[in-house]
């Protein structure tokens, strides 16, 4: 068969196809053209005389893996059908239906999906009679699934003292015991989650050396492996498994770049892809540094910015597209006003650049952050859409405290009664509901009526006549108070806030980020006026507020045609690419997050985070920040991002002043170019008194009280992880971000005696 196809690549892309045997690391930098290069790969095997049945290939979605077929089977035509390629999921799901026998599974078994797994725990720690808000169902799934992903057992768990100190911590001793009824009742009810499609697939491979790790290894001459900088702990330990015995070829290829692993909160560890040459000394890398997808400006930035990143694979990423503008910086004093300035600029790009809307992408850094963005765009009247989550006002946690507030106003509504009765819990069940709805229908009465006056049991009636006692509390403080003081009182009084905070997961973490940013609105409409700015305007009553809102949570049908503005997190943008795109929030303690400035793997792994979102745009790159943003109900005022300092003047189309020029490792934070009113506290960098003596690492314990050089005295809450990779959580007495995760490989902590 003629090698046409090799004359699409250029000479690092031809010689990373061609070169087939041993172990190949293909370091792929932003729109290099990775996946041509991994499934002309592929093809070549087959050309070269390879079957196509003992090639195996691992993705990450779906649509990769589709797309990966599609392009091989232009080049060698149905043998590509023949390919083992998927995700890694649905691969080894495959291999355990003919194996699963060996350990104790039918062939036919279900898989759980999140919600199935959800409802298992909640049974379990009903029947276990457990306090279900100590064991908030979303958190002991997900300690689950990180001890699957470390190849922890119940029993090894039961015997991790550490874990069952955090565990007592969290009042939640018998977490292990809950973990060990899961995995029984699942291997009783013929079910894996999905976490137990590589948890079972390891396990199959460690207890069957013989009969079914030969068969995979001889079967899977060749592994090819995309987005390698994603994969976890567990994953890697199985690929080590099929390709590292004695006598093996090694014939492993990993395409990937670590300047773009961002999934560090999934499990995943870039150490796989940093660490690779140690497990395979004979390894032969291709490093593909030309860029097809963006302008210069914009490949000199990301250059600029991840070279401060130590851990890295050195690469020089660059393009021959000189032409292109500069990248504009965007200085506003508030969010309200960024979420004005950008749409504003879009308006602006779509005239003069002509740039349609689906090539137009808004970026932040948590799904929170979009509502101010939203809003300007309905004024606007520019279609859009929110991808990686639901629009802002969608939201269930949104929705929820805007059915409270509904019902302060108008107590007859019945559809936000229905909503919020009995959330959070308080034990009115389903049956209640419908007698009361029933006997409203009997009684031709409102259901808000019925509610005091339909006969139910004495505890139903009880909760009943409390939760209407409740409402009208709220709605006599609508009357009386402005929009913010009614909301912030009822997200409180309702127990919404303490439902959301007892979910410790990073799940329940954004559900309070988003009921944080509705605060923030309902805030924002107190104190400004659109027009005039600052300025008190006469009707700030509750009534007012949600009138004014409810177009904007009626949503329309604008998005259905395809041409719409894209919002998402970055995360979510991964693997996309737009012709503009804004990257907004750029700010100490959000861009990067307050979560990470603490270690100095959480600063790199937000820097690779913000070169993913440069490296998205095609020709017109904006960064914006504010001065000042709301939240939780007040005005935060956060130093300018120290990324934007890492990226060279000359690349800038700014009017925005610049700062000192920031030092490579960014220890101290940088002071922002904008003036700190009277009253709000900064951080400064003092120097460490004489009597404070730090403590090891391994000295430092869940319950100790410590003391930080820079944040005062804490308390640590938890410690995640395991030998150098250890993370406190500790709570300080902080106004606004009282709870920090500091790595103890790099902290100063001091014990403080009691």
């Amino acid at each position: 068969m003629p090698l046409d196809y090799l004359k699409d690549l250029n000479d690092v892309q031809q010689q990373a196809v061609t070169h087939l045997d041993g172990p190949v690391m293909v370091i792929a930098g932003p729109g290099s053209g990775k996946t041509r290069v991994l499934t002309y790969r592929i093809a070549h095997l087959i050309t070269s005389g390879i079957y196509p049945e003992q090639i195996l290939a691992l993705t990450f979605t779906n649509k990769a893996a589709r797309e990966m077929k599609e392009r091989i089977s232009r080049v060698v035509g149905d043998q590509a059908r023949r390919v083992w390629a998927g995700t890694f999921h649905s691969i080894f799901a495959r291999i355990l239906r003919v194996e699963a026998d060996r350990i104790g599974y039918p062939s036919n078994f279900t898989i759980y999906d999140t919600e199935d797994s959800k409802a298992l725990i909640t049974r379990i720690i009903k029947d276990m009679h457990l306090d279900k808000n100590n064991y908030n169902v979303s958190s002991v799934r997900a300690r689950i699934s990180s001890a699957k992903c470390n190849l922890i057992t119940p029993k090894l768990y039961a015997k991790d003292e550490e874990l069952m100190q955090i565990d007592r911590f969290y009042r939640r001793p018998m977490l292990y015991a809950i973990y060990d009824r899961y995995v029984s009742q699942c291997k009783m009810a013929g079910a894996m989650d999905f976490d137990d499609l590589l948890y079972k697939l390891f396990e199959l491979l460690q207890t069957n050396p013989d009969e079914v790790v030969d068969k995979y290894r001889r079967r899977f001459a060749y592994l090819l492996v995309d987005e390698f900088q994603d994969t976890n702990y567990l994953q890697y330990a199985i690929l080590k498994k099929l390709v590292k015995y004695e006598g093996s070829n090694e014939n492993l290829c990993i395409v990937g770049d670590d300047a773009q692993s961002i999934y560090a909160f999934r499990g995943a560890t870039i150490d796989n892809i940093l660490n690779f040459r140690k497990d395979f000394p004979n390894l032969v890398t291709f490093k593909l540094e030309q860029n097809y997808r963006s302008t210069q400006f914009i490949v000199e930035a990301a250059n600029e910015v991840i070279r401060y990143n130590k851990k890295q694979i050195q690469k020089k990423i660059w393009t021959d597209q000189i032409d292109g503008n500069k990248l504009k910086v965007i200085k506003s004093i508030s969010d309200n006003e960024e979420g004005r300035r950008v749409a504003d600029l879009i308006v602006e790009y779509k005239n003069r650049h002509h740039v349609s809307n689906n090539e137009i992408a808004i970026l932040y850094r948590t799904n929170a952050q979009s509502r101010v963005f939203e809003e300007y765009l309905r004024r606007y009247n520019l279609p859009y859409k929110v991808f990686g989550g639901l629009s802002f006002y969608q939201r269930k946690e949104v929705k929820d405290l805007i059915a409270y507030l509904r019902l302060a106003v108008n107590p007859q509504d019945e559809e936000a009664i229905r909503r919020v009765i009995n959330y959070p819990k308080r034990g009115m069940g389903n049956s209640s509901v419908d007698k009361i709805s029933q006997f409203a229908a009997e009684k031709t009465i409102t259901f808000w009526e019925s509610l005091v006056q339909c006969p139910l049991p004495s505890r139903p009636e009880k909760i009943a006549k409390q939760f209407r006692q409740l409402i009208e509390e709220f709605g006599a403080r609508a009357v009386e108070k402005n929009a913010y003081e009614v909301a912030s009182y009822i997200a409180q009084s309702s127990g919404l806030i303490d439902a959301l905070k007892s979910d410790n997961s990073l799940e329940g973490l954004s559900r309070l980020e988003n009921l944080t940013a509705l605060l923030d609105g309902i805030k924002e409409f107190i104190d400004y006026d659109e027009a005039e700015g600052p300025l008190l305007t006469e009707d700030k009553s509750l009534a007012s507020y949600l009138q004014s809102i409810a177009l904007l949570t009626d949503l329309d049908d604008e998005t259905s045609f395809g041409d719409y503005i894209t919002l998402m997190s970055v995360h979510s943008a991964k693997g996309l690419e737009f012709d503009a795109v804004f990257i907004v929030g750029l700010e100490e303690n959000i861009f990067p997050s307050f979560q990470s400035l603490e270690t100095q793997d959480g600063i790199d792994e937000e820097r690779r985070l913000f070169y993913v979102a440069i490296t998205r745009a095609r020709k017109l790159l904006t960064l914006t920040y504010a001065n000042s943003r709301y939240r939780f109900g007040k005005v935060v005022y956060n130093e300018p991002s120290r990324f934007l300092d890492e990226i060279s003047e000359k690349l800038l189309d700014s009017t925005v002043p610049r700062r000192a020029s920031a030092s490579a490792n960014h220890r101290a934070r940088i002071q922002g170019s904008f003036r700190v009113p009277k009253g709000v506290e900064t951080t400064q960098t003092v120097a460490p008194p004489v009597d404070f003596t730090p403590a090891s690492p391994h000295q430092i314990h869940a319950g100790m009280k410590v003391k930080h050089l820079k944040f005062g005295i804490g308390k640590v809450i938890s410690i995640d992880g395991y030998n150098d990779s250890k993370v406190a959580t500790i709570f300080f007495n902080e106004v606004n971000n009282p709870q920090r995760r500091i790595m103890l490989k790099f902290a100063k902590l001091q014990i403080v005696e009691d």
